[in-house]
């Protein structure tokens, strides 16, 4: 689901471009390609116009480098990439490092903030927070309790309500301002940051917290060791961190998905671990969501600081 559009502020263009984004929805690609060319003739400035050419384009395997030269005209008009180009360029091999940029994200969910939790939980299946807490309740038993806890990725905060009974402060951590709006709403919350996960972490204390989890989170992140190492330092002695990552066949590597997503070998998940000083408490398959009524391979992790 793209991040909301927009207007290019000439009436007409909207309209061909409304025009535009429902030819290439009924798999007309070759006129989504002509309305989004004439919408750019009126507005060459109008970004979201030519990532829309670009996806038009990328549905002809023949115009794939006239399509990521769409991609990257709409890259420099938002530099930030909130309408994620570099996603599209990345589909087409024409990106390196994250594809996913925070821009994007925060556009993503700020327009999706209302209505998250009935299309996750209800249309998906999305299971994630649950799982989470089962895992805790298993190894450290039912008495569990966590008195400090970091919640990376809050989102409306359904992992908080998930981890009722056992949690006692809890910090919410997300990049939209419209998903902690309705986190806030939950109560759960003592505190809440809005921000990237890692610069929000490296202003916590050293081993202020008992507990950190992250579910679906490194969905959107390439390398997640850096926020393994940086969770390592604010975790104290005998925290926890839990986790869920949709996972591949590969054992290592991480791959972009059909889906937009980012797939991490189970191998590389280990390994990230050792290398931030986090021993393996658990570590199983889950399917955390269904997509298009199939299960989506993942693991459920949990790393603990020794």
């Amino acid at each position: 689901m793209p991040p909301p559009v927009r207007s290019s502020g000439d009436l007409l263009a909207d309209r061909r471009y409304a025009w535009a984004e429902a030819a290439l929805a009924e798999g007309d690609a070759g006129a989504a390609a002509d309305l989004a060319a004439q919408v750019l003739e009126r507005a060459p400035g109008y970004g979201p116009a030519w990532l829309l050419l670009g996806r038009a384009r990328a549905a002809d395997p023949a115009s794939r480098a006239d399509a990521a030269e769409a991609f990257r005209a709409a890259l420099a008009l938002d530099p930030e990439d909130a309408l994620g180009a570099r996603l599209h360029l990345a589909e087409l091999g024409e990106a390196a490092g994250e594809a996913i940029s925070p821009a994007y994200i925060r556009a993503l969910f700020d327009g999706y903030a209302g209505r998250f939790e009935r299309h996750l939980v209800e249309g998906l299946g999305y299971c994630g927070p649950a799982l989470i807490r089962a895992a805790l309740e298993r190894l450290r038993g039912p008495e569990a309790f966590f008195p400090r806890i970091l919640d990376l990725g809050c989102g409306t905060g359904l992992m908080a309500r998930a981890l009722d009974g056992i949690a006692g402060t809890l910090a919410g951590i997300d990049l939209s301002p419209g998903m902690l709006a309705e986190a806030r709403r939950t109560g759960l919350y003592a505190r809440l940051h809005e921000g990237d996960v890692r610069d929000v972490l490296l202003a916590e204390p050293p081993e202020s917290a008992d507990l950190a989890v992250a579910a679906d989170v490194f969905i959107y992140l390439r390398e997640i060791g850096p926020v393994l190492r940086d969770t390592a330092r604010v975790l104290a002695p005998g925290g926890l961190f839990a986790f869920t990552v949709q996972g591949h066949p590969g054992e290592r590597s991480t791959v972009l998905g059909a889906d937009g997503r980012y797939a991490h070998g189970v191998a590389s998940v280990r390994e990230d671990a050792a290398a931030a000083g986090l021993a393996v408490a658990l570590v199983e398959p889950a399917e955390i969501r269904r997509q298009n009524g199939v299960g989506v391979p993942g693991w459920l992790v949990v790393l603990a600081r020794e």
